[in-house]
């Protein structure tokens, strides 16, 4: 069994890139693979940009990511209560080859920020429509003022609660049949 994790973050240092690599880190009966967003940059997603370039190959080789692997977690970044333009233009890219992105695979769907909120706005945003792309949420979790309760030294949530939480989260993709 084979898990991709990332954050819909492109910036070098994302406290949600931290979060992902930490709750895949939980998991210990699959295969791991860390993806960078950053490593699959495109022009934003229009339909000019479609007929001028087709499909490119980053798209494809994301695409095939997801193809390849038998569940996901995506920690989200939220930008102004929504989606980063970096991780909205590589889904939109991805969603003109498959509309059916998540291939009906499980996902446990994260967020963090440094606020109270903890980014809780996009996560409901990305629950609600995971579905409509064939994704299967089976968890998902919002961990608010980032810096309080996450330890950057060991590089693990320090909160007893959120921790657990997590744990649990993650637990559904640890036994996938």
């Amino acid at each position: 069994m084979k898990i991709i994790a990332f954050a819909a973050s492109s910036h070098k240092k994302s406290i949600n890139q931290q979060l992902a690599v930490y709750a895949a880190s939980l998991l210990t009966k699959v295969e791991v693979e860390i993806l960078d967003i950053n490593d699959y940059e495109l022009p934003l997603y229009s339909q000019d940009q479609e007929q001028a370039l087709g499909h490119p190959q980053l798209a494809k080789d994301f695409l095939a990511k997801i193809t390849a692997c038998d569940g996901l977690i995506i920690s989200f970044a939220e930008h102004n209560g929504s989606y980063t333009a970096a991780y909205k233009s590589l889904f939109d890219w991805c969603s003109r080859i498959e509309p059916k992105v998540f291939q009906h695979k499980p996902m446990v769907l994260l967020a963090t920020s440094p606020g109270a909120m903890g980014a809780s706005t996009v996560l409901a945003a990305a629950v609600q429509s995971a579905p409509y792309f064939n994704g299967v949420v089976k968890a998902s979790l919002s961990i608010p003022n980032f810096y309080d309760n996450f330890d950057s030294e060991t590089q693990q949530l320090s909160h007893a609660e959120l921790n657990v939480q997590l744990k649990d989260a993650v637990s559904h993709l640890d036994y996938l049949k």
